[in-house]
């Protein structure tokens, strides 16, 4: 397994909830996970998918992304850490650098949409999240600066 298993619990009562379409739930847990657990019209392949695409990232070790702790596949859930607030606006060329620079890790985003950034007080760093449209480019090996 990649990551530690940190046992789920009913966050219910201990979260903010952030986003709740038909297709998805978003909470923010007040010591600073996101659960995300998913629901609608293929949901199972989006759960499988959005945890394929972490756990790769994390193999690639891009730090602007979430890192997945946890995947429960029963109860289609993840946990993530945190990547900061959600923007209110990006300019269009910012966004683009930042689609950019995710490619390089051997992904593309397929969902560029200014809600899916984030920014990160803690190092000032602009952060994506929401992986569940986007596509491992098998055919490119990322060409990331060390």
């Amino acid at each position: 397994m990649l990551f530690k298993h940190f046992p789920l619990r009913n966050y219910s009562q201990e979260v903010l909830k952030v986003k709740d379409t038909p297709r998805s739930t978003v909470n923010l847990t007040f010591d600073g996970r996101v659960v995300k657990s998913y629901h609608g019209t293929d949901a199972r392949e989006r759960f499988d998918h959005e945890v394929e695409v972490l756990r790769y990232l994390e193999q690639q070790r891009c730090k602007f992304v979430p890192r997945l702790l946890e995947a429960d596949p029963v109860e289609m859930r993840i946990v993530t850490t945190s990547c900061g607030s959600r923007v209110e606006r990006i300019d269009d060329e910012r966004l683009q650098e930042l689609l950019a620079e995710l490619e390089s890790y051997g992904v593309r985003h397929d969902d560029p949409d200014p809600r899916n950034v984030t920014y990160r007080q803690s190092d000032g760093r602009f952060c994506l999240v929401d992986f569940e449209l986007a596509t491992i480019l098998s055919d490119k090996t990322p060409e990331r600066q060390q």
